[in-house]
């Protein structure tokens, strides 16, 4: 929980000197600024005293003891401040004092009440709220009594204390010491020290808030840098960790690599390295990321640091990828540099202020190696982070390269980034068979379900095209070996298919051949059927044909027993029941043919 009674403080408007000192400086109160020439002393109260005047509406006086006005104003100018039109305005003023030492004969005692009397007028000509001294040495460099010296800095500045201006008073530093006379520090409420060091080659600017009463601050150094904008302070913990993490996708420009990070994708504003070694295909993922983000329409920043924008071009053209029109439409942007033209601190300010202006929603660095030369690991990771946690606070998605030496961990980074990144691809060159073949896996994706298979993938006229997974006795088949197991694959498939088709075959024909026996089957039983149905027809008209025989004998002879054997019968009406008896009456003379009859009868 803040206090209530907070120290107030006046803000310098030097991006992130003010996040250092937690708003920036002591207001009402001095503070001493020292270091070694050419470190950015004067610069830094020009600054101060510049954003007060057009950010804040707080005049300033800037009193100098070395270079005349004239001179001040014409070194600045180069870095875009116009003093000449705030002094125009009344917003500064600027005034010079000039002492020569061999001039200055010791009478009396030592006195600035002069100063104070130059000093007031000029802050209460323009209503001044802030105030800078440069250099504090020349103002005592004739005096050699550390007792009266002592006396006097604390007089001054209890008097910038009593006018209740938040002034700057800059000093060189001394042998061993923070200011030539070492006494400044002690009289001062905040103390900040630059410093200008050369570490093989390439030099770099520090700072560091040494001491600030009444206040917390960020007490490491910190490395910041002048160039055509003036001063910028980059803070590792400037921008902490509350940046907001999105739930949105963006494409990595490979659908099947797309599927293998959840059918989605990285998150947008996220972190994606790139590892692998050389001739693995980085760059060529990197290309198919930025031509599916312009597909989007959303803009891209690439920055090179090996190649050329022409021959990262003709390089993307050889795999289907056409950056040059997405060029023309101000959807991608290149920045090449070599690293080595200027410090880690300076690259990484360029890249602030180039994103700052193009205000693209993806950046890709390529390769992230090329720093490692112009600093140690530590520094080469503090300023990535920096560059990390700049990018995700804006929600930027970004995309870094990374080479591995052959003889390294596949799964280690030169630049030793990879705690700070979110999603890790790891492309590998296989070497079996007397061919290299290449590989892509996911080391780790923060936030979503993701593949853990190797896959191998090819880079083609058309792009990187990943290919499915064959596997072997005990690995994974790659190249020619992943080409043979497919022709043994399609070969045994083939077989597959025609023996299934052989047996098809067979099958009907012993369909065909079963209908044909059942056909003939049934033809041999209708032709049994039909002579059967006549058989028992001609029995049966045979049978009845004998029935009417015997009952046209029957009633030739007159038998009635005879129909009597057949069953009931009526009697003839042209029979003559008196005529009738039971047996045939005895014929007297019955002939030949009633005895044939009689025989034939008795048969």
């Amino acid at each position: 929980m803040e206090s209530a009674h907070q120290l107030c403080k006046a803000p310098t408007g030097i991006p992130g000197l003010d996040e250092i000192t937690n708003g920036g400086l002591p207001a009402g109160r001095p503070t001493l600024v020292c270091g070694d020439a050419g470190c950015g002393k004067t610069l830094l109260g020009v600054e101060f005293l510049a954003h007060g005047a057009t950010q804040f509406n707080e005049p300033g006086v800037f009193l100098a003891f070395e270079e005349s006005t004239e001179e001040l104003m014409q070194n600045v100018a180069s870095l875009g401040f116009d003093l000449a039109a705030l002094v125009e305005r009344k917003q500064m003023a600027l005034d010079h004092v000039y002492i020569d030492p061999a001039e200055i004969v010791e009478a009396g005692e030592f006195d600035l009440q002069g100063l104070f009397i130059r000093l007031g007028h000029a802050i209460d000509a323009i209503g001044a709220k802030r105030v800078v001294l440069d250099t504090i040495e020349t103002l005592f460099a004739g005096l050699p009594h550390p007792l009266i010296l002592r006396a006097e800095l604390r007089r001054l500045f209890r008097w910038l204390k009593d006018k209740g201006v938040t002034a700057i008073i800059t000093g060189e530093r001394g042998d061993g010491l923070l200011t030539r006379r070492g006494l400044e520090e002690y009289v001062s409420d905040c103390v900040i020290v630059l410093d200008h060091r050369t570490h093989d080659l390439v030099s770099t600017r520090r700072l560091r808030v040494l001491k600030y009463r009444g206040s917390t601050h960020g007490t490491n150094e910190y490395p910041f840098l002048i160039d055509a904008e003036g001063i910028s302070v980059l803070p590792i913990t400037s921008l902490g960790l509350d940046h907001v993490a999105s739930n949105e996708r963006v494409s990595s420009g490979v659908p099947r690599l797309d599927a293998m990070l959840g059918d989605a994708g990285f998150f947008r504003g996220s972190s994606v390295l790139v590892s692998g070694t050389a001739g693995s295909g980085k760059s060529s993922l990197a290309g198919h990321f930025a031509a599916a983000a312009c597909a989007r329409g959303e803009r891209v920043l690439y920055f090179a640091f090996e190649e050329s924008p022409s021959q990262i071009q003709r390089n993307q053209r050889s795999i289907g990828l056409d950056l040059e029109h997405r060029m023309d439409q101000g959807l991608l942007r290149f920045d090449a540099t070599r690293p080595t033209f200027t410090g880690l601190e300076m690259h990484l300010s360029g890249m602030h202020r180039t994103i700052d202006r193009f205000r693209p929603q993806n950046v890709i660095l390529d390769p992230l190696n090329s720093f490692v030369s112009m600093g140690n690991k530590q520094e080469v990771k503090s300023m990535l982070m920096r560059l990390v946690d700049f990018l995700k606070s804006r929600q930027i998605t970004g995309l870094f390269t990374s080479l591995t030496a052959g003889d390294s961990a596949l799964d280690a980074t030169d630049t030793a980034i990879s705690s700070l990144i979110d999603t890790w691809l790891l492309l590998m060159s296989v070497d079996a068979g007397g061919e290299r073949n290449r590989t892509l896996s996911i080391v780790k994706s923060r936030g979503m379900d993701h593949s853990n298979q190797t896959r191998e993938f090819l880079i083609t006229g058309h792009g990187i095209e990943l290919l499915d997974v064959y596997w072997g006795s005990d690995r994974v088949l790659t190249g020619s070996a992943r080409l043979a197991q497919e022709a043994a694959e399609r070969a045994a498939a083939l077989e597959r298919r025609q023996e299934i088709e052989r047996k098809q075959r067979e099958l009907e024909r012993k369909r065909v051949a079963l209908k044909a026996r059942i056909a003939a089957l049934w033809s041999e039983f209708e032709a049994g059927e039909a002579e059967t149905l006549a058989l028992i027809e001609r029995e049966q008209s045979r049978e009845s044909q004998l029935a009417r025989e015997r009952v046209d004998m029957a009633l030739n002879r007159r038998a009635d027993a005879a129909l009597d054997g057949q069953g009931d019968s009526k009697a003839d009406p042209n029979i003559d029941p008196a005529n009738d008896s039971k047996g045939d009456a005895p014929n007297p003379d019955p002939g030949p043919a009633a005895a044939g009859a009689d025989a034939q009868d008795h048969r």
